[in-house]
């Protein structure tokens, strides 16, 4: 499965590629950018379990408890930040669309930017770190970094990240159906980064049955 999330990624990076090449005047990426790594978004299940099991593959022991860390403190922002955004719209003082321009606009570090402004895993970053900085669109909003130079009304090529969202949410739900996990609607899970490196993905949280691996190794 991480092998078809790799294949996608792959496709993805291709594009931004593409376009940087394309509009070279306009993309404004660069080392030690960091404008991207303080965004908002949540992770699909795929790819929250490639990051967690990357972090812990490719990190040094000796980093991970400061990473952690830093995870938690980001998890506890954005909870309170979302439970406020919640609490607007129970109460009628905000609508979806208002509370979701403003989540937009919040600013957290990613838990895996290293006090030199470079992610620590920039290898297996997610999709939105990879193509933020070219245009995107989304519910048929258009967006683009604040950094860049794409011109607000002009036509440019852009990426439909509903449709990106979409592929990102099949790969999800066909882990779980390869899993035959009990939890059967887990492939909508979304997830911040920093929950993804501070969740232990064991047999529970998954839906996987213990019986069921023990008789699958024994036909094996």
């Amino acid at each position: 499965m991480f092998k078809k999330y790799e294949a996608f990624v792959e496709q993805l990076d291709g594009v931004f590629e593409s376009v940087r090449q394309q509009y070279s005047d306009c993309v404004k990426c660069k080392l030690e950018c960091a404008d991207c790594c303080h965004a908002l978004f949540d992770l699909s299940l795929v790819e929250a379990l490639y990051i967690n099991s990357k972090f812990f593959e490719t990190i040094v022991a000796e980093r991970q408890p400061e990473i952690l860390e830093n995870a938690n403190k980001s998890d506890r922002q954005i909870y309170q930040l979302k439970r406020k955004a919640y609490k607007a719209v129970e109460a009628g003082e905000k609508t979806e669309e208002q509370v979701l321009f403003e989540m937009a606009a919040e600013r957290i570090r990613c838990p895996l930017l290293n006090p030199d402004d470079q992610c620590d895993l920039y290898a297996s970053r997610p999709v939105t770190c990879r193509l933020y900085g070219i245009p995107t669109a989304i519910a048929g909003q258009g967006h683009t970094c604040g950094l860049s130079e794409f011109k607000t009304g002009a036509s440019y090529p852009t990426v439909n990240l509903d449709s990106v969202h979409a592929k990102l949410h099949e790969l999800s739900c066909e882990i779980i159906a390869v899993l035959q996990s009990t939890h059967v609607k887990m492939g909508d899970v979304l997830m911040p980064l920093s929950m993804a490196l501070l969740t232990v993905f064991d047999e529970a949280y998954l839906g996987v049955s213990a019986d069921k691996n023990k008789s699958d190794t024994k036909q094996d």
